[in-house]
C-alpha cells in the first residue's frame, strides 16, 4: 500500500513537470505591439468644438469644429482640424469681418501659420468672396497667400489666377496669371481690349518676388 502511494506520487510529479515543459516551450503572448511613432499621438483631442480664440487679450476669432486636435511633439507643433473648420474673424469692436470655411486646416502655433485645404471659402463683410483649395494665413505678416488656383468675386467683378496674396482682411488684393469678367464700360467699341485695368491692379499688394512657398504640412513625413 505505501509503495503503491509513492508510486502514485511520482507519477504525478513527472505529469506535471512534463505539462510545465510544454507549457514553458509554448507560450502565449496577450500584450499589445508597442507603439513606436510617438509623432502620431496628439496630447489633446476634442470634439464637437464651439469656443472663442484671443490674441493680446482681444478676442479674434469664433472657431467650430467637428474634431480638433493638438500636437506638441510633431516639428512643428500643430493644431489639426481634420473634420472641416469654420473661422469667424472679429475686428476691435466686436464686428465680423471675415468667414473662412475649409474642409481641413492645420494651426502651427509656434510659426502662428494657419493653413488651410480643400474647399476653402472665403466672405467678407464687403461681400467679396474666394474660392480655392487651398490659403494660407501668416499672422506675423498680416497677409493671405494661395499658390493655387484660385477665384476671386466681388459685387462687380469676377477674377481667376493661379497666384493669391492680400492683407489679412481682403481689402488689398493680388492675383497674378489672372483672367477674369469685367463690364462692358470697360471694353471700347465693342471690340475686345480692355481700356481700363481691373481693381485688383487698383488696390492690389505689389510683391517683389512673390513668394512660391510650400505647404509646410505636406513637408513632413
Amino acid at each position: 500500500m505505501r509503495i503503491s502511494r509513492i508510486s502514485s506520487c511520482l507519477r504525478g510529479i513527472v505529469l506535471g513537470g512534463v505539462m510545465l515543459a510544454f507549457a514553458c516551450e509554448n507560450p502565449k503572448e496577450h500584450t499589445a505591439a508597442a507603439v513606436r511613432e510617438r509623432d502620431s499621438l496628439p496630447m489633446m483631442v476634442s470634439y464637437g468644438v464651439n469656443t472663442l480664440m484671443s490674441d493680446s487679450g482681444v478676442i479674434k476669432y469664433r472657431l467650430i469644429a467637428e474634431r480638433y486636435e493638438i500636437n506638441q511633439v510633431k516639428d512643428p507643433s500643430r493644431w489639426t482640424f481634420d473634420k472641416g473648420l469654420l473661422l469667424q474673424e472679429f475686428d476691435e469692436k466686436f464686428h465680423v469681418q471675415l468667414y473662412i470655411q475649409c474642409d481641413t486646416a492645420y494651426y502651427y502655433d509656434k510659426l502662428k501659420l494657419w493653413e488651410l485645404r480643400g474647399r476653402v471659402r472665403v466672405l467678407t463683410k464687403d461681400g467679396l468672396r474666394f474660392y480655392s483649395e487651398e490659403l494660407f494665413r501668416d499672422e506675423n505678416k498680416r497677409e493671405l497667400y494661395s499658390n493655387m488656383y484660385s477665384r476671386l468675386v466681388t459685387p462687380d467683378r469676377e477674377l481667376q489666377g493661379r497666384y493669391f496674396r492680400s492683407d489679412e482682411r481682403m481689402t488689398r488684393y493680388y492675383v497674378s496669371n489672372s483672367k477674369g469678367a469685367f463690364e462692358r464700360k470697360d471694353v471700347a467699341g465693342g471690340e475686345d481690349t480692355l481700356q481700363s485695368v481691373p481693381d485688383t491692379t487698383k488696390q492690389m499688394i505689389r510683391p517683389s518676388a512673390a513668394p512660391q512657398r510650400k505647404s509646410i504640412y505636406s513637408a513632413q513625413p
